[in-house]
């Protein structure tokens, strides 16, 4: 029972919900790195990237399910309009993917309107990383 509290344990289970809390799926991979951060402060650094990586990686896999998505919309259509700020800004304005309920959507607009992959995964890891920074910085002040 002890290799459920092991500093390689609670990284891939950051890991593993910092990805499924980027997806359509619910989670508070928050809460996973204020623990991992709690439980092993020598782990820090290996926390921010691995919950940067995870999240920007279920990023990615909701940019890509946009992607499979037909292309075509109404010019005059309410969805266009919304997604003119999104085509206008493009990649640079997925670095707020990070927040709840429009990060998901941002993701998967982008993906539908064919954004270049690149470009957008590192704008969603600027955004995501900065998150878990501060997310970090503040755990590791609460006394417990």
């Amino acid at each position: 029972m002890d290799f459920l509290f092991t500093a390689e344990a609670g990284l891939a289970g950051l890991f593993l919900a910092s990805f499924l809390s980027a997806t359509l799926l619910p989670g508070g991979s928050e809460v996973v790195l204020v623990a991992v951060v709690h439980q092993h402060p020598d782990q820090v650094t290996a926390a921010l990237v691995l919950a940067t990586l995870g999240n920007t990686a279920g990023g990615m896999t909701t940019y890509y399910m946009g992607r499979l998505l037909p292309a075509r919309v109404g010019a005059d259509s309410t969805a266009a309009k919304r997604l003119n700020a999104l085509r206008r800004h493009g990649a640079p304005l997925l670095i707020v993917a990070w927040a709840p309920i429009i990060g998901d959507a941002l993701c998967a607009a982008a993906g539908w309107l064919r954004l270049p992959p690149l470009p957008c995964a590192v704008w969603m890891a600027a955004g995501k990383a900065a998150r878990y920074l501060v997310v970090a910085a503040g755990a590791s002040q609460l006394p417990l």
